[in-house]
Order: structure tokens, then sequence, then C-alpha cells
């Protein structure tokens, strides 16, 4: 059932926990590569957090990519051209599917097996307990487990004796149907929610604790990621002034709708690319509030001294990130987040790696190929040995790049590990011309795809 190529070295399996989107990239880059290796995931099939029918998944009916089709899809690999700019959660999972059987990945997954326990050896392998009850060992372990799996409530003072619920919970406007809802949390998610409930409930009302800045998903009739990307890249300063420029002109004041003046620069907080949110206000369908500063009752009391009652709470307000079969001590921490070279290699344990527990203003799974390659040669060279893996491990262990791109992050535990998609590109240039390194060419990975070899055939 899974792969079998050569080992070079001791290289050993690599185990690879989580199916999803990171876990797919790592599975593919695998095989380009020779390395032998296993996938574990927990669920009945791949898709990760964008398959619905799995406990415990945040994707709600509205969900849309926030990242456009041109600039969020795998190497090799693009969206559908029927697909819209923005995809659904239906089209991305779809998309994900298609991926896996594009390439045969299935065959090298064992689902319905969870990763209970990862235990590091003296000798830097590991101890793998499965959900089975098997014992396994490997060379090295990957942590692709992903990080919307915990969700994380905020605590106010008094008690709220409505409903009260995470926005992993939620489903359907539906539910807002016949009530007064209150969605505290302004991420892309909370908008979104916040949208549909000022479509269905009876009335709807937005906590955020700060303002923000609404990025438009389209700019100049294009994906704003597309003008981004393509556009000329010119100083984050200089950046940060036209755009602000621009949202002036497209939105306008934003305090006029009962939104709280931005504390800071523009890009400097993960983007909110919703700008529905911006016309429902405008309309009266919802109202904006700032945080809560405690519940009475069905009462809940905000920080400006006003007051609504209201039925249904929905925390809209991330979540833990959790590697719960690792002892965390392995990790350091820093805010809740694993603090990691390029958020891919700990700096103390040359077998641990990770894939996806990272958070940036652009595309991810291009993103993740790109980062899955640097994985795999770093495993090979460690294996091979040598001056390679010498000059890698300086730099794991040493180097520690600026991946801000000039931008002077919140002080918030979301943005602890946060990189600029271009400054992180920029480094990752860099680790390959100091290696030796390959880019990802056009067609690097047309030799393993089923579907182009049958079609050949």
């Amino acid at each position: 059932m899974f792969y079998r190529g050569r080992i070079v070295g001791d290289i050993g399996r690599v185990c690879v926990v989580g199916g999803g989107p990171a876990g797919l990239s790592l599975a593919r880059t695998f095989l380009r590569h020779g390395i032998p290796f296993e996938v574990y995931e927990r669920h009945l099939d791949v898709g990760g957090l964008w398959d619905r029918t799995n406990p415990g998944s945040p994707i709600y009916d509205s969900a849309h990519f926030i990242s456009s089709k041109t600039q969020s899809h795998y190497h090799d690999f693009p969206m559908p051209e029927d697909y819209p700019d923005y995809p659904s959660n239906r089209q991305i999972h779809t998309y994900m599917q298609s991926f896996a059987d594009a390439y045969g990945l299935r065959d090298h997954i064992r689902f319905n097996t969870s990763v209970e326990k990862a235990e590091l050896q003296a000798d830097g392998s590991w101890r793998v307990t499965l959900s089975t009850g098997e014992t396994k060992s490997y060379g090295s372990l990957i942590c692709a487990n992903g990080t919307n799996w915990h969700p994380a409530m905020p605590d106010y003072p008094g008690e709220f004796t409505g409903e009260m619920r995470h926005a992993v919970t939620f489903n359907s406007m539906d539910e807002f149907r016949g009530k007064r809802v209150l969605i505290i949390g302004a991420g892309n998610s909370g908008c979104d929610i916040a949208c549909d409930a000022a479509k269905g409930a009876d009335a709807a009302f937005i906590s955020l604790r700060r303002g923000y800045h609404f990025l438009p998903k389209h700019l100049f009739g294009l994906p704003a990621d597309v003008v981004a990307h393509e556009g000329p890249h010119l100083p984050m300063w200089l950046t940060q002034r036209i755009f602000g420029v621009i949202l002036r002109i497209l939105n306008g004041d934003l305090t006029r709708l009962g939104l709280q003046k931005p504390d800071h620069r523009l890009f400097e907080t993960h983007p909110i690319l919703n700008t529905q949110l911006l016309h429902y206000l405008g309309h009266g369908d919802i109202k904006a509030k700032p945080d809560v500063a405690r519940f009475e009752g069905k009462t809940v009391h905000f920080k400006d001294g006003t007051s609504e009652e209201i039925d249904l709470v929905i925390c809209a307000t991330g979540y833990t990130w959790k590697v719960p079969y690792v002892d965390p001590s392995l990790f350091t921490w820093k805010e809740g987040r694993p603090d990691l070279y390029m958020n891919l290699f700990s700096r103390e344990h040359p077998t641990l790696y990770s894939l996806g527990f990272m958070e940036t203003n652009g595309g991810a799974y291009k993103l993740f190929d790109e980062m899955a390659d640097l994985i795999a040669r770093t495993i090979l060279a460690r294996a091979k040995g040598g001056k390679e893996a010498e000059a890698a491990n300086r730099l794991i262990v040493n180097d520690r790049p600026d991946l801000s791109g000039g931008i002077k992050f919140v002080g918030s535990s979301r943005h602890a590990t946060y990189v600029e998609i271009d400054a992180y590109r920029k480094q990752m240039k860099r680790i390959r011309k100091r290696l030796g390194w390959n880019d990802l060419d056009d067609g690097c990975f047309d030799n393993l795809c089923i579907a182009s070899a049958r079609k050949a055939a």
C-alpha cells in the first residue's frame, strides 16, 4: 500500500501526520524525491478541514477561499478554469480530491487511523503509537495536522444565559432565524458569519476589539492578490501609503459605520478581505459594537456603555495551535505558536519537522509545495551527510531571518510567527542558492501525474 522507493543512506521512513492540504503536498513531494513515507489521516478521506463531514471541521455553508484560484493552487495543478475567482468550500474540497486522484496519493495514506503518540528516541528516531494499537518506528516525523481544530473561547465577566458557542459549530444562516445574534471577532470567518447573521437574524451585531482595514476582494476588476502579485513590488512603506489611499477612496471613513478607527497601519494584521460586511453595516442590517465588557443574563454590555439583548453569541475567536501527539517540551513556543526555522524545521531536534503551522498574507498551497521541497531536500541531505548536510544544519540552527517584509505586525498571538509572503519566498530562494538546490520548475511533477500518464497512453 505504501511507497517503497529507494532508501538513501539511513533515511528511514518518514511519518506524516495529516492528510489535509499540507499532508497531500508532502506526499507528492516525497514521491518525486523517492523518499519512503507513510501518511496517517484520522478521517475517512483527504481534505482535512475542507471536508465538512469531518467532525470538528470549521467550514460553514458560505465559506470561500480568501485567496484567489490562480494564487492558491498546487504547483503544476491549476484549479479548473470554470471555478470562480474565489472558490467555494465545496469546490476546494473537490479540487483536493482531484489532486489526490491525479497523483495516486490515496495509495500512500492510511485513513481512519490517528497518531496517538510520537516519542523521540535517543538515536533521533520516532516511536509512533497508532489508534489501532500498533507501534511503528520512523526516521523522521512531520507534523501536518493543521491549526484550526481546537477552538479558543473568550472569557468575559458575568454569566450569559442565552446560547453561546464557538464559530466552529456554525453551519448555516438558518441557525439565526428568529434570533438576536452577536458575532464576537472580526477575522475573515467572523466577518463571513456576521454577513450571514445580517441576512438571517432578527437583529445582528458584531463586536470588534479594535478597528481594522477592510480590503476588497477585487481591485481594478482583478482579484486583489493578483494585483499584489503581478503589480510593481514597491517598498512596504510606499505600498502601505498607496493602498491606504485606495482604501480611503473606496471605503471612506469607516467610523461612520460604527467601526473603530484602526490602531495600526495597513497590512499590520492578517488582511480582512470582506467589504460585504461594510455593505450590510451601511444598510443597517448589522450594527458594529466594541469589545464586550460583561454579560448579565441575556444582556451583553459593551465597553462603550451600550448594551443589547442577545439570544445567540457566536465566538469567532480563533483556535489554539496544538500538536497533541508530541510532548510539547520538544517544541519552542512563542505565544502559543511553535517557533521553528522557516516555520518548518526544529532547531533542537533534526528529525522533527512541521508543515502548515504558519500564517501568511498569501495563497498557501503553492507555498506548501515549495516548503515541502525544502523539507525533502533537507531530509535527503542529512541522510547523505557531508558538506551539504553541514550547511543545512548550520542554517537551521543559526539563521534568524527577518520574514516581516518591513511590516510591524500588531502584538497579538496570531502574529507571533506571522510571515509576509514575499519576504518568505525571498528567503527560500536564498536558502536554495546557498545550498545549491533547484527551484520548482514548471512540469517538475508531470511524470507523477496518473491522469497525464493515462492520457499519453
